[in-house]
């Protein structure tokens, strides 16, 4: 069994909300793999504007129902009922179920790409879906539009994290590969139309680093957001298959010369509380009202799976892009 206390539940500043978790429960069900919106919007600009709390949407995977679900909050603690968005579809051979989302808005449109999951071949692939608003999303194509290629793509992949990027025309995609069950590396992908995706050359741009406890198995799970003319990524770090805790990175441009935070892992599992196995998916934003980050993140203990949160009080995050 691995040490849990070698790590403490949190460093660098962040702290768990004492009412965790904030979603899910036995009545609800497994939910995990999040993503909150809006500090960022999908864009690699900030919107001229704060954020509003009211306009929290945190879009998240809800496993009983095999489907994408969406929530709103007005402080990110208390959210409301559960809407599922996107559901599996049998019929398509590769979508049995439907989890792991990133989310753009764009020309207004909401952008959606998504994991497919198919129970007999046990591989995944990412697919998409375009619509007006979360009730009207349409699949668009008959097909994924990302697959397991490379060696190093193996089985799946999946969890894209995207951004539009104004100045070049282009969305950006950060997804992880490899196993199905939990991925292994993180890889990079650009596209003009959100269809058709060129994989960098590069790939996998983020791999694990066996020097780091926490981390020494595999990495997956990442987000990426613009910062002060770099990229920050938040991403999941194993210890082993079942013991996970969540890290941080930035790279000048997104894809290369990626520095780890010098106080990883950030937050870890507490033995014996509702995320006493693993720390999974994080899903941050900057509150700039409020001059803090907030990051949301799926806790594991034993067979229940929630949503909690953590807070990092000041801007300062303790690292120079």
């Amino acid at each position: 069994m691995p040490n849990m206390t070698k790590f403490p539940p949190t460093q660098g500043g962040w702290e768990k909300y004492e009412g965790n978790p904030v979603l899910g429960n036995a009545e609800i069900g497994t939910c995990f793999d999040v993503l909150v919106y809006p500090e960022y919007e999908g864009s690699l600009v900030p919107k001229n504007r704060e954020a509003k709390p009211e306009e929290y949407r945190m879009y998240f995977s809800w496993r009983p129902q095999r489907s994408l679900a969406v929530v709103k909050s007005a402080d990110g603690i208390a959210w409301s009922a559960p809407k599922i968005i996107l559901g599996p579809n049998l019929a398509s051979g590769w979508e049995d179920d439907i989890n792991r989302n990133a989310v753009v808005e764009k020309d207004g449109a909401l952008h959606l790409w998504y994991t497919g999951f198919a129970h007999q071949s046990r591989h995944c692939w990412i697919g998409y879906a375009v619509g007006t608003d979360d009730d009207h999303l349409v699949r668009i194509g008959n097909g994924p539009v990302l697959c397991p290629e490379q060696p190093w793509e193996n089985f799946g992949v999946m969890n894209p994290c995207v951004l539009w990027d104004p100045c070049r025309g282009l969305f950006r995609m950060w997804y992880s590969a490899g196993e199905t069950y939990e991925p292994n590396v993180i890889c990079y992908a650009e596209s003009a139309d959100g269809v058709n995706w060129r994989k960098h050359r590069a790939n996998p741009i983020f791999t694990a680093d066996k020097r780091n406890v926490y981390e020494q198995d595999r990495i997956g799970g990442c987000q990426v957001l613009p910062y002060k003319g770099a990229f920050l990524m938040f991403y999941i770090g194993y210890e082993d298959i079942d013991t996970a805790r969540i890290c941080g990175a930035w790279s000048p441009d997104g894809i290369s010369r990626w520095k780890r935070f010098d106080c990883n892992p950030i937050i870890s599992p507490e033995p014996g509380k509702w995320d006493g196995d693993a720390c999974y998916k994080p899903g941050v934003v900057f509150d700039k009202a409020n001059d803090r980050w907030l990051l949301w993140y799926n806790g594991r203990n034993k067979h229940a799976e929630y949503i909690g949160l953590a807070i990092h009080r000041g801007e300062d995050l303790g690292i120079n892009p």
